[in-house]
């Protein structure tokens, strides 16, 4: 039966994220890229749901832990998504609004 992650407790989410790495693992030896992402993704969203969303803030920005050349202002929190655009080193402001988990998230941004 599936559930979803808003259903585990914080040691099944453990336990499962430590499943997806071992999956993802295998798919890295056998060469499968795309496997390997899929699993580190569910990981990443797996992961979110252990982190407090109310750590976060609205119009704050945060390094991106996988994209060092960018950082993320966040415009609202749903669930264990933040919700923003992407900023690069230049300070240019993507346009596209984008949903990444919470998990992604660095170090706030001081100015």
């Amino acid at each position: 039966m599936n559930y979803r992650y808003s259903d585990y407790s914080v040691e099944e989410l453990y336990k499962e994220i430590g499943k997806l790495k071992e999956k993802a693992q295998k798919a890295e030896q056998l060469g499968n890229i795309s496997e390997v992402q899929i699993n580190e993704r569910k990981m990443q969203v797996a992961l979110a749901y252990t982190m407090n969303p109310e750590d976060f803030g609205s119009n704050e920005e945060y390094e991106l832990k996988m994209d060092p050349g960018f950082t993320f202002k966040i415009n609202y929190i749903n669930g264990v998504f933040a919700w923003g655009h992407r900023v690069n080193l230049l300070k240019e402001v993507y346009e596209k609004e984008e949903a990444i988990p919470i998990s992604l998230l660095g170090k706030k941004v001081m100015e």
